[in-house]
């Protein structure tokens, strides 16, 4: 059965191979055209969330949203989704509290919770068209300190962010809600649904340099998910990463070892 994904799928081992600064050539594309996706999150002064479970509620809402089934061909969101999936595969991680947080619900997108910490994926749209609920929240500003997450669960994908990289809490969501989105793209029906079932969860962690190394698919993407069930997120570098960085490494359901 074919997947709103498969166009990210079927670009996924051509985008690793490109030179690092063709990754953030834009020059096919007009300023007018450019869409993305808005990541929302949830981060109140008086109580923050928790860097870890944000990251992972933020993969598991952006994924949420693609295979919704308001996504799928004939659905009210189907026309978006496809426009922004047929070109480069954007999303902006934006902050919100209060009653700005509230009224970011009223517009179309599915909101994940993970251990109290709350972020909303919105159906992907034209940026020239940012609606104004989305438009007045910061991009920066605010970080979240680092945390000490617990043992790795059973049975959901592990994403791996790239020890040698640092990035903000915004950058880091945008990038493991890539990484979900291409580990679906790459799955079975089968296993979609499995995931599905289990509302997208993932684990999310910082990889050791030794680990990093062991299941980076350097020039074998095809080869590393055969093998390891692995893929990479590749970063165009428009913001605090360079072009071309592998940002995520994302394990599919991996038996427990250490990350």
């Amino acid at each position: 059965m074919s997947s709103v994904l498969d166009p990210l799928g079927a670009r996924y081992a051509f985008w690793l191979g490109l030179p690092a600064e063709d990754t953030s050539d834009t020059s096919d594309e007009l300023p007018e055209e450019v869409r993305a996706m808005p990541v929302i999150l949830r981060i109140e002064r008086a109580e923050p969330p928790g860097r870890t479970p944000l990251l992972e509620a933020a993969a598991a809402a952006a994924l949420a949203v693609c295979l919704d089934e308001r996504a799928q061909p004939g659905g009210e969101w189907a026309e978006p989704m496809h426009a922004w999936l047929d070109n480069r595969i954007r999303k902006v991680a934006r902050r919100a509290r209060g009653a700005h947080w509230a009224a970011v619900q009223e517009l179309p997108g599915v909101t994940v919770e993970v251990d109290g910490a709350e972020a909303r994926a919105l159906v992907p749209g034209l940026v020239t068209e940012t609606p104004k609920e989305v438009a007045r929240l910061q991009i920066s500003g605010s970080e979240l300190p680092p945390d000490e997450p617990g043992p790795l669960p059973d049975g959901v994908p592990l994403l791996l962010l790239n020890p040698h990289v640092p990035m903000t809490v915004g950058k880091g969501a945008a990038q493991v809600g890539h990484a979900t989105m291409l580990l679906a793209a790459l799955l079975g029906d089968a296993e979609r649904a499995a995931w599905a079932d289990r509302d997208f969860r993932v684990a999310v962690r910082t990889a050791s340099p030794v680990r990093w190394k062991e299941l980076h698919p350097g020039d074998d993407p095809e080869g590393a998910w055969r093998r390891d069930r692995v893929i990479a997120v590749r970063d165009a570098g428009f913001t605090e990463v360079d072009p071309g960085t592998i940002t995520v490494l994302a394990q599919w359901a991996p038996e427990q070892a250490s990350p």
